[in-house]
């Protein structure tokens, strides 16, 4: 709908109970940091969203196996602010990564798989016009 102001006030809201009623390292903290940093992408706002994206990573990293899917989630996420931040050689390291997951994880013809196949094409199609 556009309201953003709206959603990350709830988000950070959100993020503030877990916080308070969650161990640091739990799951939930860091999908709560994610929800904030797409807001914050949303809104045009890098180096917040790029902030929140990497501190749902660094949970994520340190509550799970290398290999599990919602590592994923940040990895794409932070691949994409770098995109938009035209930092092509670090957008595409991180989605590298999550693409690397995903085939390991699920079958080769799941729609994740997809949609970071085309987020690593887009961002190598820019790649080639800002040369």
């Amino acid at each position: 709908m556009g309201e953003y102001s709206k959603a990350l006030s709830y988000y950070e809201k959100a993020l503030g109970i877990c916080q308070k009623s969650l161990p640091p390292n739990h799951p939930l903290v860091a999908t709560s940091f994610s929800n904030v940093g797409s807001v914050y992408d949303n809104m045009g706002e890098d180096s917040r969203a790029l902030s929140s994206h990497e501190k749902a990573l660094e949970i994520r990293e340190k509550s799970l196996p290398s290999n599990h899917p919602d590592l994923t989630t940040s990895y794409n996420n932070i691949g994409l602010v770098y995109r938009n931040m035209k930092d092509y050689l670090k957008a595409l390291s991180y989605l590298e990564r999550a693409l690397d997951i995903f085939q390991h994880t699920l079958p080769p013809t799941h729609p994740n798989i997809k949609s970071v196949k085309k987020n690593i094409e887009t961002v190598k199609e820019d790649m080639t016009m800002n040369v």
